[in-house]
């Protein structure tokens, strides 16, 4: 979805780009999307917590390891220096894909959870007791703990922009929380529980007036939305690439050049060194101060793979496909008798979370499995949001551009069968 707009206002440029979106095709580009679960064929409706990955990823992971397997930046040899040009050509992917001013402002890290657990180590030694840092009440837990944790170190204040029925932010409220005192704002573009598209460009611009940073968990937007860093003015963003077709354990922090300049490394080792001395420690330029000891080197170059696919596909069709899903599968959930929808912003990615009656989400989820269908249940890791509709946890069913509107069926047909199970 094209930040600022809403699906329907570019309905017709999607018919310009993509009077069929090739779906079929795509799929054959996913060799997991053929297997069986249970005797059942596949319906992968879990890619909120992962996506699934293309032969093309799958084959630039194994080509690294069968042909140039090396540690990177320092060897003269060949496989070495291979490997060193194709993980920074990886980065200069992620600098344009974003529109990163820099490439050193994209640092590689484990996944987003690492990236942000490196701000808030980093602002530890810059935050005085009583400032405040704000965060918003749709945070996935790893944008909530460790600013926790930053505040029992600095004695900062943590505060809360409240959200309402409908899983979207009270705007208002984070207008009177914003004060001379705040330092920090962090906020996900995307609910990974419900699917809310968050008013991100609001966000940041109000806490710039006050002269605080701005972090933004792109975990779930960036599988979804074109994401513009300098047109945003963020000032760290980060992602995973397991959220965007390409393997676990690599991720990136991006941040802009001034604000990694002031922060204070995370780890010491190697790599992120100039100079090592037992009397003194010089540390290395940007990216390296942050990216200490051998790297996910394969990772690396994988998620740069990946990034391309996406953008062989294109993310405004993808957008606007994964629209006509969400809107179909709302649509279908919607005839079931006693079903409810927790997130009903009408400006989402394609995100349902949902129960039926009074039964509990894992035993729906179970029987799901069986038939071979995946989806998530429970708390999402966002249990304040489950707390304040006062339930358990939901089913969250999360469609990608691979999925189809008969996986859709079979799943409600699936769903049907269970609640009769379970009466």
């Amino acid at each position: 979805m094209f930040i600022g707009s809403s699906a329907f206002d570019i309905l017709p440029l999607y018919c310009k780009l993509n009077r069929m979106f090739p779906v079929d095709k795509i799929r054959e580009d996913f060799p997991i999307l053929q297997r069986k679960v249970n005797g059942n064929p596949l319906v992968y409706f879990d890619n909120a917590a992962t996506s699934q990955t293309p032969k093309v990823v799958i084959d630039a992971i194994v080509d690294y390891y069968e042909n140039y397997n090396a540690n990177i930046h320092r060897g003269v040899h060949s496989l070495s220096q291979e490997a060193t040009n194709k993980y920074e050509q990886a980065r200069i992917t992620l600098q344009k894909h974003f529109n990163a001013k820099y490439a050193a402002e994209i640092i590689f890290t484990s996944g987003a959870t690492h990236s942000i657990n490196i701000v808030a180590s980093g602002f530890s030694a810059l935050l005085n007791e009583g400032d405040e840092i704000i965060v918003s009440a749709l945070e996935h837990h790893s944008n909530i703990v460790p600013w926790q944790m930053l505040c029992e170190k600095s004695g900062a204040v943590l505060k809360v922009i409240p959200m309402n029925e409908e899983g979207g932010l009270i705007i208002e409220a984070y207008d009177e929380l914003l004060s001379e005192n705040t330092k920090l704002v962090f906020c996900n573009h995307v609910s990974n529980a419900l699917g809310t598209i968050n008013p991100v460009e609001e966000i940041i611009q109000k806490a710039h007036h006050y002269g605080a940073a701005v972090l933004i968990d792109g975990a779930q937007s960036t599988p979804h939305i074109k994401v513009d860093f300098q047109a945003l003015d963020v000032d760290f963003y980060v992602s995973s690439a397991h959220k965007i077709c390409g393997p676990t354990g690599i991720g990136f922090l991006y941040g802009k050049k001034e604000w990694l300049e002031k922060l204070p490394p995370y780890q010491g080792g190697g790599e992120m060194i100039e100079s090592v001395t037992f009397k003194k420690t010089t540390y290395a330029d940007l990216p390296h101060k942050f990216e200490a000891g051998t790297p996910n080197v394969c990772g690396g170059i994988a998620f740069g793979v990946a990034v391309d696919y996406m953008n062989s596909i294109g993310l405004d069709a993808i957008a606007l496909y994964e629209q006509e899903l969400l809107d179909y599968g709302t649509q279908e959930l919607l005839k079931i008798e006693k079903l409810k929808i927790y997130g009903t912003s009408s400006y989402k990615t394609s995100v349902i979370s949902f129960n039926v009656n009074n039964i509990h989400p894992y035993d729906i989820g179970s029987i799901l499995d069986k038939l071979g269908i995946a989806v998530r249940t429970g708390h999402h890791c966002a249990q304040p949001i489950m707390d304040f509709y006062k339930i358990p946890g939901t089913v969250r069913v999360s469609f990608a551009f691979y999925n189809t509107k008969e996986e859709i069926d079979v799943f409600i047909k699936a769903l049907k069968k269970a609640l009769i199970m379970l009466g």
